[in-house]
């Protein structure tokens, strides 16, 4: 990890320190990303196959999981895994019921009342990775609020393996969750079957989920194109930035660095401390630790485009890390939430030595599909609301039109939209005994 003071840095040095890695948008992704779009648009399902056997390997002879798949996926999995799929699942739920957005209804003057009424989206299309690793704890996050918001249709792709089947793990927590159906589609080619729809594959309103290059490409163009579909956010790769003070665990802040760094060579970790000592300490503890895990040469290429930053206070760190608008950000402090109300954009945030951002991505209830390269400056993670339409309602009673309809008039006619005045000064005429 690359080690830097902040203080003997001038603003495009700042810059620099803060850059992510340069997220894959180059022409010839954007390109390979539309070639497979139009290839879905016009061949449908034949276009599906033919891409599953170019990258993901499989030959598929249906598209869809049938029930006996998942009943096979069921049974074949640890009672051990699928209590803790059940658990991880029942808190989930917990957390985003309580913060679910609630119907509201005011009175903003005597006979004048405004609503707002939730409906949920009807179709909706979730992506759950399974390149490197299969994500059943994505299926979690996004199938526990599809079902809280009451979308009719709740539609989901993840990549089959070699032998034509999804991974085991992802079909139970896509069946806990209640997800209608399930396509055995990865990569692009998945999201343009979603957004536009095939034979098989049912077209989605809205798409959601986390994504490699490809599929966050992918779902930029549908997201721009008013025949596809909307996205809940763009992203980029995993991120998460550590704020410490010199009495923090080295050996769990190198820990929590790594548990991000693993995840992919784009990955970032980024270490706020005024502490030179515990700076020293945690890049020892990350060099220890990575040397013993399984996907060391993964998170090794993550930590050479990461950070190690010396910051004069605490207040510098607060300042630097809502410059950065991380995706995770853990404060591991003597007074952690202390420092809460000096933070403006962080995806999620972990409190304390016992809190690791690990609790967030399975079982802490909280949702880990989240804004991601500095997106979290104005996007939010994924929840109920994510889910649903939020539609206001208006009625105005006789004497709510003599009440506010001379305030109408007066602003209409300052835009100069005569129509707008007329609809509420001829109602008036009416109830003033003008016409």
């Amino acid at each position: 990890m690359k080690r830097l003071d902040w203080n003997a840095l001038d603003e495009t040095a700042w810059r620099v320190a803060l850059a992510r890695p340069a997220q894959a948008r180059a022409d010839e992704l954007k390109q390979g990303v539309a070639a497979i779009i139009a290839q879905v648009r016009a061949h449908g399902d034949v276009a599906l196959r033919e891409l599953s056997a170019k990258y993901d390997r499989c030959a598929l002879d249906a598209i869809e999981v049938t029930a006996a798949e998942f009943d096979a996926a069921e049974a074949a999995l640890d009672e051990a895994l699928k209590a803790a799929i059940r658990e991880a699942a029942g808190r989930i739920d917990t957390y985003h019921r309580a913060s679910q957005p609630k119907p509201v209804g005011v009175e903003t003057a005597p006979g004048v009342r405004v609503e707002r009424m939730l409906r949920p989206i009807t179709r909706v299309g979730l992506y759950v990775p399974a390149g490197t690793a299969p994500l059943p704890s994505t299926a979690l996050m996004l199938g526990v609020p599809a079902a809280i918001a009451g979308c009719r249709e709740v539609v989901l792709c993840s990549p089959a393996r070699a032998d034509g089947r999804c991974d085991e793990a992802v079909l139970y927590a896509a069946r806990v969750t209640g997800v209608h159906r399930v396509f055995k589609l990865g990569g692009a080619q998945a999201i343009a079957a979603m957004a536009y729809g095939t034979d098989s594959v049912p077209k989605c309103e809205k798409l959601f989920g986390p994504g490699n290059a490809w599929v966050t490409e992918a779902k930029l163009q549908v997201s721009g194109d008013p025949d596809g579909a909307a996205i809940d956010m763009p992203a980029g790769p995993s991120e998460v930035l550590v704020i410490a003070d010199d009495g923090a665990n080295p050996t769990f802040v190198a820990a929590d660095l790594l548990s991000q760094a693993e995840h992919g060579p784009d990955s970032q970790v980024v270490l706020l401390s005024p502490s030179a000592a515990l700076l020293d300490a945690v890049a020892a503890e990350v060099e220890r630790q990575v040397a013993t895990l399984p996907r060391s040469e993964t998170a090794l290429k993550a930590l050479a485009q990461s950070r190690l930053i010396a910051v004069d206070s605490l207040a510098q760190a607060v300042e630097v890390s809502n410059r950065y608008a991380p995706e995770h950000l853990i404060i591991q402090t003597a007074e952690p939430r202390a420092l809460l109300d000096g933070i403006e954009s962080a995806g999620s945030i972990f409190l304390g030595s016992w809190t690791p951002e690990s609790v967030g991505d399975y079982c802490s209830g909280s949702n880990h599909v989240l804004p991601t390269y500095g997106y979290a400056r104005s996007y939010s993670g994924v929840s109920v609301a994510s889910f649903v339409k939020q539609i206001s309602v208006q009625e105005v009673s006789a004497d709510g039109l003599r009440a506010i309809g001379p305030c109408t008039v007066t602003l209409a006619a300052a835009e100069q939209l005569e129509a707008h005045r007329r609809a509420v000064s001829m109602r008036l005429d009416v109830l003033e005994g003008r016409a």
